[in-house]
């Protein structure tokens, strides 16, 4: 799956930092370039931006993207995936290789881009830390269905809970009692593929937290 798709209004970023981003000329992350070369090999950037991202990511430009570990590359392709400003960006479980340090600057910076450029961030995750400080609507998505989607303020569960993730918990156990639906049937027509194929906005159920 290609980690970056942007439209100029519409951007998502997410997935494998193992394949290739297009804006970056088809250059694999894991081939032997710096984090120079693909960070600047990027057209039509703004460099005060850019240099905020690297800043802020704390990317030494002279890592060689074929040595480095999985949470380097991440700040990399994090990087480039955010150069260029959008109105909407997809996040698909960007933060799994970072630390804690890292990911929770980088939230505060998405919190700074709803803010400031008045951006809307919908984020997909498994992961809970800082987002009771953060999201500002929650969305629960079913077997293909919107089953909650409300302002964070406004869930009677969350005023009585200990914790975010004690109320994601609950969604998710009550889901798993319920009867399995028989699979669609197969398409007459072949759907195009989408770099969305395999990211949770088209799995069976996951959470979107989004400002």
């Amino acid at each position: 799956m290609d980690q970056l798709v942007c439209d100029g209004d519409l951007s998502y970023l997410g997935g494998s930092w193992s394949r290739t981003i297009g804006s970056a000329g088809d250059v694999p992350l894991q081939g032997d370039f710096s984090a120079e070369h693909m960070i600047f090999g990027v057209d039509g950037v703004d460099p005060v931006r850019r240099e905020k991202l690297i800043d802020l990511l704390d990317i030494d430009l002279q890592w060689r993207m074929h040595k480095v570990s999985d949470g380097q590359r991440r700040r990399v392709q994090i990087c480039m995936g955010l150069l260029h400003p959008y109105k909407v960006l997809l996040l698909d479980e960007i933060t799994v290789d970072l630390d804690v340090v890292t990911r929770m600057d980088l939230l505060d910076f998405f919190k700074e881009e709803c803010e400031q450029r008045d951006a809307t961030i919908v984020y997909a995750t498994h992961i809970f830390d800082g987002l009771e400080t953060w999201a500002t609507d929650i969305a629960y998505i079913q077997e293909g269905e919107l089953r909650k989607s409300a302002k964070y303020s406004d869930i009677e569960e969350l005023k009585s809970a200990k914790n975010l993730l004690s109320v994601v918990e609950s969604w998710l156990r009550s889901e798993t009692k319920l009867p399995k639906k028989d699979p669609p049937r197969s398409e007459t027509q072949p759907r195009r593929s989408s770099p969305f194929d395999s990211s949770p906005f088209r799995s069976s159920r996951h959470m979107a937290y989004y400002r």
